[in-house]
């Protein structure tokens, strides 16, 4: 197939055009210069564009039989007025733009797989939300709400559009981990908050598998959530990553200490909802890392291998 990627220069993206690319697809990712597009994999093509505003990059994007979204600013970072604003726009924007390359009757057919994430559900600790479960309140679910709105116009087209719900994504070479590992390996890791909330997760290979199974699975359609199985709540996290690098987790971090180094951002942490794949497992997809463990055993393993090879 052939795949065209926005926002294929982050951490995510480049696993996804890496995992494509050695599936055999044609892969052509847009970059905003030459610089970010240096690192993208060999074997696939690349444009130069801004997916926030029209140009070239759509015609070509529109060519393709599958059209994937990863753009959107970060939101680890402490929120203000200014960068709420940045999150909301460049979400709901590149998508509007990625819709439009499907416009009109060169949309019949294509798929639309649009980022998204399990923020959209409310925050419960006693719940469990499959893909039908309700919108949350606050920010980010209307993040969410606005972003899936913006990438559900593309059915007017004739597009199936997916929105790919996103877990914390962990990886050996960016996300969550590069951010944790360091703290956890010198022995400062604790548990947040209470450490009751949940942490929806899913390693970054299983996250490319299934993308890459939504464009082949005409029955995905709409929300598919993209966490793993296994339920894991923060203490439990802490615990198995201090475990496996064999350092103590005896500092815990106090909410009240998380909401002053945060801000409203700190209720991404300290609050998380139990969220199940039901979509992604009645298809028939199969996790390779289902179990927590087995997914940070594989990331350490290749920042192992990683290292030694520098």
């Amino acid at each position: 197939m052939r795949f065209f990627i926005l926002g294929g220069t982050g951490f995510v993206g480049k696993h996804l055009i890496d995992w494509l690319v050695q599936q055999g697809h044609d892969v052509e990712v847009l970059g905003r210069s030459a610089k970010s597009l240096e690192r993208i994999p060999s074997g696939c093509r690349t444009v130069i564009g801004d997916p926030m505003r029209p140009g070239e990059w759509q015609d070509r994007a529109g060519r393709a039989d599958v059209v994937i979204n990863l753009v959107g600013r970060s939101i680890m970072t402490r929120w203000n007025e200014v960068t709420k604003k940045e999150i909301l726009e460049s979400r709901v924007q590149s998508t509007r733009m990625a819709v439009q390359t499907l416009a009109g009757d060169q949309g019949k057919g294509k798929v639309l797989i649009n980022a998204n994430a399990v923020g959209y559900y409310p925050l419960d600790r006693n719940a469990v939300f499959a893909e039908d479960g309700p919108r949350g309140a606050g920010f980010l679910a209307e993040v969410t709400q606005a972003w899936q709105e913006e990438a559900e116009k593309a059915r007017g087209f004739g597009v199936r559009v997916v929105i790919a719900r996103f877990g914390t994504v962990l990886g050996p070479d960016g996300g969550a981990m590069a951010q944790l590992l360091p703290i956890f390996r010198k022995g400062l890791g604790g548990r947040l908050g209470s450490g009751e909330q949940w942490f929806p997760w899913i390693h970054v290979l299983d996250l490319c598998r299934a993308l890459e199974f939504m464009s082949l699975h005409a029955e995905l359609d709409g929300p598919v959530n993209c966490c793993a199985p296994q339920a894991a709540t923060n203490t439990y996290f802490t615990r198995a990553l201090g475990g496996l690098l064999r350092r103590p987790t005896i500092f815990p971090v106090p909410t009240f200490a998380v909401k002053l180094a945060l801000g409203e951002v700190a209720q991404v942490v300290l609050q998380g909802s139990k969220i199940v794949p039901k979509a992604l497992t009645d298809a028939g997809f199969t996790f390779r890392f289902g179990m927590l463990e087995g997914a940070l055993q594989d990331i350490l393993a290749q920042k192992q291998t990683q290292a030694e090879a520098k």
